[in-house]
């Protein structure tokens, strides 16, 4: 009686044994199928996110390019300011000029004044 007995707890010892592999499988492919929706959510996520960050970084050189181009003709407004300002004092000069050489018309009587 108590041979069977030992024999029994070893066929059940080797039973356990011989599945233990299978339920651990089971286990993993459990949470496996419970976890794989979240992480294909974080993966479109992440790739969506990656796309943002792409687009903003673009905008942000485009922008970069676009302040560079207006520094680098601040060279050119400079040069228009100066010869507006040149062009103003020479029509000054004209003007004093013109003043001198020629009478100032006398001014029209103001209408009504008749």
């Amino acid at each position: 009686g108590e041979e069977a007995g030992v024999t029994d707890k070893f066929t059940e010892s080797m039973y356990v044994l011989a599945n233990e592999p299978s339920v651990a499988l089971y286990r993993l492919q459990e949470h496996v199928r419970r976890s794989l929706p979240e992480l294909a959510q974080h993966k479109s996520d992440m790739q969506s996110w990656e796309e943002q960050s792409q687009g903003a970084i673009y905008t942000v050189e485009y922008a970069c390019s676009a302040i560079k181009s207006m520094t680098d003709s601040s060279v050119y407004f400079k040069s228009i300011d100066s010869l507006l300002k040149h062009a103003i004092a020479m029509k000054d000069q004209l003007n004093a000029a013109q003043g001198r050489s020629t009478v100032a018309p006398q001014a029209k009587n103001p209408p009504g004044s008749s």
